[in-house]
């Protein structure tokens, strides 16, 4: 028979009129309702329901009520398992803690892995606050249970429950423990097998270090060559735990051989992961062992034939190189991982973290190594590859000097302002700007500058466009001496275009530089372009030379009467008969 909560909203509101207790009644009873809605908001107020029933109701009651509720929805059942990991004082306190046992095993053994992942979270919870006997005596045998079980659910769950009793059982119970989750680790079902390969690593912790060596490694040997790579793979994050327990001479006898044989796994994501953990590895390893095994390992992975995997490893390659012997970094380094920088994402990533490489073994060697990939990469024939090179070149100009970087890299620079790639071409312009702002106005003028403003003459409209965006970004920088003497009369020239995109850019770029001008240049030579292009035949060019000549930054109209540009459309396109209007007759039209 269902067990049911016996106080009812006129019991509890009843006799002596005390409407106080009225809300909690109605909590009581959302418990049984068939809307999901508020039984899940019941659920979410359970500590006060307690509170109101007392700890012996509660006990007696409310908790036989609530495991018999364990076949509803997944929402309830998940909110349920939350809540029951902080009753302990509700029930009574720890003395009477394992009350909670029951509702938490069952929930333990559903279906949905949130809600048996949030019930194993509790139980881990409480069980903390069992004495050593309540532990032996109530939360022991649930794990066993669980361990036993029938369903592979179950069995999943008691997986993350050996840890947190082992520590405080007898030697006994410990044997009976260890034996339950050698047998987990060897299930018939991969989602156990898998369940138990996560929490290898965290139960070998609690061990006895003879017990490690004894029962840990054989079973870190076997879930490393199971058939099912998604249990080898949480292998190798096992490994890191039981790395860093057993003494340095152990290491190599008793891990290394099956580390090794994870890096050269033949599924791509176990591979995968021991690189997302070499760093780890290589810490709990020592420096002996990384010198010998692991860099020839580090080494296979930046070259593997799948790219995640490459990035993996060349996401490493930073703390890899800090955590190395510092008598035999730099001979590791130079010898052993700059060559392998043959793929993009490692050779990017090296790039990023130049300043950092670049205190380990120093400028010289560094630019040597890196140029030939540098070189290679920024003439990529994936765009977006190119397109990084060009983000890291003002830290590479930072830490090469302005001289090498004159001498070697300057050129690319430049042959990305004529890039086929739109983006490529804005990035090289941006890249400029902030190769200015590191170098100097001079530097500009003697290196950058003449070369930009060569391209004023190119057969490639593109070309000549990009000119005068990257005057735009230049100007602030160069300053009002350059950008007057040396920039402007090369705008005003690409005035008569015969392209209008480069006409109406011509009047964009204008307005942009003319914050920067002196007030003579823009009354004697901006003032009469941008009038000459107010009338150009081309709309957009009459469009955009109108709305320079109206900003402020240019020439502010008379305060009383402002021109607006109005452009008619008819059939969707615009119409040749375009006007300027006044403000007022604007006013009066709308």
């Amino acid at each position: 028979a269902r067990h049911s909560i016996t106080l009812s909203t006129s019991k509890m509101a009843g006799a002596d009129g005390d409407d106080s207790l009225y809300p909690i009644a109605v909590l009581i009873d959302e418990l049984r309702n068939e809307d999901v809605q508020l039984r899940l908001n019941s659920i979410k107020k359970l500590s006060t329901i307690a509170l109101a029933l007392g700890v012996e109701r509660t006990r007696t009651e409310l908790l036989p009520f609530l495991t018999d509720t364990i076949y509803d929805e997944d929402e309830v059942l998940l909110a349920l398992a939350e809540q029951l990991g902080n009753f302990t004082m509700l029930v009574g306190g720890p003395e009477y803690v394992h009350c909670l046992l029951p509702p938490l095993e069952s929930l333990a053994t559903v279906e949905e892995t949130v809600v048996r992942d949030k019930a194993v979270e509790s139980l881990r919870k409480i069980s903390q606050e069992h004495s050593p006997v309540d532990l032996e005596v109530h939360f022991e045998p649930l794990v066993k249970r669980l361990a036993s079980g029938d369903w592979f659910t179950s069995r999943t769950s008691a997986c993350g429950l050996f840890s947190v009793c082992y520590p405080r059982v007898s030697s006994t119970v410990k044997a009976e423990i260890r034996q339950h989750f050698r047998t987990l680790c060897s299930d018939d079902t991969p989602m156990v097998r898998r369940a138990a390969a996560s929490k290898l690593g965290e139960f070998a912790k609690v061990l006895e270090l003879d017990y490690v060596k004894s029962d840990i490694i054989s079973l870190f040997t076997a879930l490393a060559s199971d058939e099912q790579d998604s249990v080898r793979l949480l292998a190798v994050e096992a490994c890191v735990s039981i790395a860093t327990l057993l003494p340095q001479e152990d290491l190599e006898t008793l891990v290394m051989p099956t580390l090794r044989q994870a890096a050269e796994d033949k599924s791509w994501r176990v591979r995968y992961m021991v690189a997302d953990k070499f760093s780890e590895l290589q810490k709990a390893v020592g420096p002996e062992i990384t010198k010998n095994d692991l860099v020839p390992a580090f080494q296979n992975l930046l070259k593997d034939c799948e790219a995640e995997v490459r990035a993996a490893a060349a996401n490493k390659v930073k703390e890899f190189c800090e955590n190395l012997p510092e008598d035999s970094r730099e001979q590791i380094i130079m010898t052993h991982i700059l060559p392998c920088v043959k793929c993009p994402e490692v050779r990017l990533n090296i790039i990023s973290n130049l300043d950092c490489v670049n205190e380990v073994i120093g400028i010289r060697q560094l630019s040597q190594s890196l140029l030939p990939a540098i070189v290679e990469l920024a003439e990529d024939a994936k765009w977006r590859v190119r397109l990084a090179i060009i983000e890291y070149m003002p830290l590479l100009a930072g830490q090469l000097g302005v001289e090498f970087f004159d001498e070697k890299l300057n050129t690319l620079c430049m042959a990305w302002l004529i890039d086929h790639v739109y983006a490529i071409r804005e990035a090289a312009t941006c890249n400029l700007m902030k190769l200015v702002e590191k170098f100097g106005a001079e530097w500009a003028q003697n290196t950058i500058v003449p070369k930009v403003l060569g391209m004023a003459n190119d057969p490639n409209y593109l070309h000549r466009m990009t000119t005068l965006f990257c005057i735009n970004a230049l100007s602030e920088a160069c300053g009002q001496d350059i950008t007057t003497k040396q920039m402007l009369p090369v705008v005003l020239k690409m005035s008569n275009d015969q392209v209008a995109n480069v006409r109406f850019n011509v009047a964009k770029s204008l307005q942009k530089i003319g914050p920067v001008l002196d007030s003579n240049a823009l009354q004697s030579e901006v003032k009469p372009v941008l009038e000459k292009l107010a009338t150009d035949t081309d709309m957009d060019v009459k469009y955009f030379a109108q709305e320079a000549i109206s900003g402020k930054l240019v020439f502010p109209p008379p305060a009383a009467e402002t021109s607006l540009y109005v452009r008619f459309y008819r059939s969707g396109k615009p119409d040749d008969h375009a006007v300027f209007l006044s403000s007022s007759t604007v006013l009066s039209l709308a």
